[in-house]
């Protein structure tokens, strides 16, 4: 028993570890600092130093990144690597948004109860209704002429474009199409 509580408060002390090393992975890819190593990038830094895939050091990163935009919100952060993957996948609002709720949910932080928590509160996308039927030749009209001065322009590599005439485009962009409801085509 007293192995185990000991291997127990180990295993707790370096749960962080995931954390400190995906920080110190990011300078050193941000900065380049494995070019003092003479490596010429950081996958072939990451693994003839640390015998560390590619796909794993961005992970760690990506994690470190997560618990960074975390910090803020609560003293209650994800434990290991494998609980911050599925956050990963969001922007920092969302990950700071899904956290609170799962914090509020009470359950057990594990990676599997993480994942299954952002699983059942992703919806399913609504697919957008083809509304290509409702573009009247009005609006068809202003596009193509708009689409030809823009070629126009680039044709003579912007020199004769005046700012009179980006503002034109932009009234006109904003008059017949911003302006018009979904219903006025």
């Amino acid at each position: 028993m007293e192995r185990l509580l000991e291997l127990e408060t180990l295993i707790g002390r370096n749960q962080e570890c995931f954390y400190k090393i995906g920080r110190a992975l990011k300078e050193i890819r941000d900065n380049r600092l494995y070019t003092q190593a003479l490596f010429e990038s950081f996958e072939a830094y990451t693994r003839d130093r640390w015998d560390m895939g590619k796909a794993y050091a961005y992970r760690l990163i990506r994690a470190y990144e997560v618990i960074y935009n975390l910090s803020p919100i609560g003293d209650k952060l994800p434990a290991n690597e494998s609980q911050v993957r599925p956050l990963t996948q969001m922007d920092s609002m969302e990950q700071r948004h899904i956290w609170k709720a799962i914090i509020n949910s009470g359950m057990e932080l594990t990676a599997r109860n993480i994942k299954k928590f952002i699983d059942a509160r992703k919806t399913v996308p609504v697919s957008k209704p083809d509304l290509t039927d409702r573009i009247t030749n009005e609006y068809m009209a202003v596009v193509k002429a708009m689409l030809e001065q823009v070629r126009v322009a680039q044709h003579d590599h912007w020199q004769k474009t005046s700012r009179q005439a980006a503002l034109l485009w932009h009234r006109v962009i904003y008059e017949k199409i911003v302006s018009k409801g979904a219903d006025n085509g």
